[in-house]
C-alpha cells in the first residue's frame, strides 16, 4: 500500500508485456502488491499460466487481480485484437509497461540478418505496436502512464552487443517521441533503464566470475542489481507522483553510468 497519495496506484489496471519471467514478472508482482490489477503477457501459454498462478497465489489481495493474455507483441493485428479484448474483459488500461525484450551477443561482422531483424522487432517494434494501440484508447480518456523498459545500453555499449544497443537507444528516442505526441492528451511516457541485473536470463553472466567481477567493479554500488531494486522507480513512474515527468529515462544501475 502507498504511504502517500502521490504514489497510490491501487485499483489501476496495468498491462506488462514480456512478464512471464525475469524482470517483467518482478515488475508485475510489484504492481500487484501496490494494489493494481495486472495483465501478464508472453507467447508461451504454459509458462504464462504458471506465472499467473504463482502471482494469484500470493494472498487474498491478489485474488481476481491477475490475468494472462498470450499473444505476439511483434504482430500488430494480434496486438490490436488483444488490447481490445483486455479492455473489454478487464477494463481500461491505466498503465502500460513495454518490457518485452531479447538479447543476442555476437561480433558485429558475424551478426545475421535474421538476428538483427529479431532484435529490432522484439525490442523496439513491439513497444511501438503496443504503445500505439494502448495510446489510441488512453487519448480519449486524457490520462495514462506508459513505461518503456530501456537499458544502460540506451546510452552506452560494449563489444558484441551493437544491435541490442541500437534497439535500446531507439527505444529511448521512441519514448521521447511518444512523450511529444501524447503529452497534450495528459499521458506521461517515460523509460526505466536497468543496469546489470541478476535474473534467470543472465545466470551465465553472473556465473562468469571474470565478467561478474567487471560488473561489480564498474558499478559504484558494488553488486549486480536485484529485480526488487526496480519496483520503487516503477511505482513512481506509474503514479500521480510523476504527473509532470515525461520523456525521461530513469536509470536504476547502481551508479554505473555516472562513472568512467
Amino acid at each position: 500500500m502507498a504511504s502517500s497519495p502521490l504514489f497510490d496506484i491501487e485499483g489501476s489496471i496495468a498491462l506488462i508485456t514480456g512478464s512471464s519471467r525475469g524482470i517483467g514478472r518482478a515488475l508485475a508482482r510489484g504492481l500487484l502488491e501496490a494494489g493494481c490489477t495486472v495483465v501478464l503477457n508472453g507467447r508461451d501459454e504454459a509458462v504464462l499460466a504458471r506465472t499467473r498462478a504463482e502471482l494469484a497465489g500470493l494472498g487474498p489481495a491478489a485474488d481476481g487481480k491477475v490475468f494472462a493474455r498470450a499473444f505476439d507483441v511483434t504482430d500488430s493485428a494480434a496486438v490490436a485484437a488483444h488490447v481490445a479484448a483486455i479492455e473489454d474483459e478487464v477494463g481500461p488500461i491505466d498503465i502500460l509497461v513495454n518490457n518485452t525484450g531479447t538479447q543476442h551477443r555476437a561480433p558485429l561482422v558475424d551478426f545475421t540478418d535474421e538476428d538483427w531483424h529479431r532484435l529490432v522487432g522484439t525490442n523496439l517494434t513491439s513497444a511501438f505496436f503496443v504503445g500505439r494501440e494502448v495510446a489510441r484508447r488512453m487519448v480519449p480518456r486524457h490520462r495514462g502512464k506508459i513505461i518503456n523498459i530501456c537499458s544502460v545500453q540506451s546510452e552506452t555499449v560494449r563489444p558484441g552487443i551493437a544491435p541490442y544497443a541500437a534497439t535500446k537507444g531507439g527505444l529511448k528516442l521512441l519514448t521521447k517521441g511518444m512523450c511529444a505526441d501524447l503529452g497534450p492528451s495528459g499521458i506521461q511516457v517515460n523509460g526505466l533503464g536497468p543496469g546489470y541485473f541478476a535474473t534467470e536470463l543472465t545466470e551465465a553472466l553472473v556465473a562468469d566470475e571474470e565478467f561478474s567481477a567487471w560488473v561489480r567493479g564498474r558499478t559504484p554500488a558494488g553488486r549486480w542489481g536485484r529485480v526488487s531494486d526496480l519496483i520503487g522507480a516503477l511505482i513512481f513512474l506509474a503514479s500521480p507522483a510523476s504527473d509532470f515527468v515525461s520523456g525521461q529515462v530513469l536509470y536504476v544501475d547502481g551508479g554505473m553510468l555516472s562513472v568512467l
